[in-house]
């Protein structure tokens, strides 16, 4: 990537980190909102990299976000919670979650579009129950008692990493390659790419940031249960992807923004919050069906 990006990238996590030691002056509640929208940005450009840059319909997204939240939470309730361990949970939460986008990319990435979709949401659901099951996991009551070690800096500070990472891949030589598979896989096949092996380096990259949102909700919430993973969790990153646009970083950045603020400023109506919620996003999809924000670079 060209030294602008870069320099976006370090001021992005300087006012991370920055506005997190000013964090105790504001608002618990909007503070949390605005950790909640950081830990979603991650969940949505990681996703966007699998459905948008490359072209896949993955359904199990919340499904490594709770292999990330789960090992890296379990890590720091075993060691002891502490700024030095939290960062060696997260990365283990998101290694531990690659190694599980590997584990279903490898066997079912040569499937597409429908039959993808319903394998990976087969996926996810299968993380849920075996957290659910696992007496070491806290089965279905969860885990409590995690200390709140995300703040304001590591979510905003991970969130500039992953778009970062993401748009350097997508816009290096090698990553043309993801959008030679998302356009035509026989003819990117026919030129010498591996269609199967990009998607599983995309699945293995989304997974390994969705685990550390993961680790980060973890850690913001205080509690995991595995109700918090399920199918419909997964539908709410793939449509702050669609919302956005599919392979428009900028756009899909926007919509995650929106739909994590979007419920709250609802909270007035309460009982008539999801149904409003759900027509603004059927209106949207009715007349923008290629994205609400589909400008700027993928």
């Amino acid at each position: 990537m060209r030294g602008r990006e870069k320099l976006f990238l370090l001021l992005g996590i300087i006012a991370a980190i920055g506005l997190s030691f000013a964090s105790g002056a504001f608002n618990r509640y909007y503070l949390g909102i605005v950790i909640d929208v950081g830990i979603n940005i991650i969940l949505a450009v990681s996703l966007n990299l699998i459905n948008g840059h490359t072209g896949q319909f993955s359904l199990g997204h919340a499904g490594f976000m709770a292999v990330g939240g789960y090992v890296a939470a379990k890590l720091t309730l075993v060691c002891g919670a502490s700024a030095w361990i939290f960062l060696p949970a997260l990365l283990l939460g998101g290694g531990v979650a690659a190694l599980a986008g590997l584990a279903v990319g490898v066997p079912s990435l040569r499937l597409r579009g429908d039959y993808l979709a319903i394998v990976t949401l087969g996926f996810g659901e299968i993380i849920r129950v075996i957290f659910q099951t696992s007496e070491f996991f806290g089965a279905a009551t969860g885990l409590t008692g995690i200390t709140r070690l995300t703040t304001f800096g590591w979510a905003w500070g991970l969130a500039a990493v992953t778009v970062y990472v993401v748009a350097c891949l997508v816009n290096s030589t090698y990553g043309r390659g993801f959008i030679a598979v998302h356009d035509d896989e026989i003819a990117a096949s026919a030129m010498g790419i591996n269609p199967v092996r990009y998607k599983v380096t995309a699945f293995v990259i989304g997974a390994f940031f969705a685990g550390i949102a993961g680790g980060l909700y973890a850690h913001h919430k205080g509690v995991l249960t595995p109700s918090g993973f399920d199918f419909i969790k997964s539908i709410e990153i793939v449509v702050m992807v669609i919302l956005g646009g599919m392979g428009r970083t900028v756009g899909v950045i926007l919509a995650a923004v929106i739909l994590t603020i979007l419920p709250e400023l609802l909270r007035g109506v309460a009982e008539y919050r999801m149904i409003i919620y759900s027509l603004l996003i059927i209106g949207l999809m009715l007349t923008r069906p290629q994205g609400l924000f589909t400008f700027g670079k993928k």
